[in-house]
């Protein structure tokens, strides 16, 4: 089965459209080096939580709306080979930073079940 990198990070609703092209551009370094697919996803539907959720989660401010990403990639070893190629290669470090990245959250998941 594939293997996913999930992300969740707060970005300010201003940049929304330079958070797509952003995005955009990623996605095209991350199929480069082996990805499958990225998918960005723009928060509509987002409560706040009582004890947890994601605008908690990435202390989501008044001005910013939560984005929920995910990358796929066909195995773990694909894509620790092309996380490292993709995150060293010079395009995507000289990507502007419009969100605060500290506060994104994220992490490698094994699919263990695709219906």
């Amino acid at each position: 089965m594939n293997y996913i990198d999930g992300y969740v990070v707060a970005v300010p609703t201003a940049n929304r459209e330079s958070y797509i092209k952003l995005a955009r551009d990623a996605a095209v370094i991350f199929r480069e080096n082996g990805a499958l697919s990225l998918t960005e996803c723009w928060g509509d539907d987002v409560p706040e939580g009582k004890l947890t959720s994601f605008p908690m989660a990435v202390k989501c401010q008044p001005d910013e709306t939560v984005v929920f990403s995910w990358i796929t990639w066909p195995s773990r070893e694909q894509r620790d080979t092309g996380m490292s190629a993709a995150m060293s290669d010079p395009r995507l470090q000289a990507m502007p930073r419009i969100f605060d990245s500290k506060r994104m959250i994220f992490g490698g998941f094994e699919v263990v079940v695709e219906a």
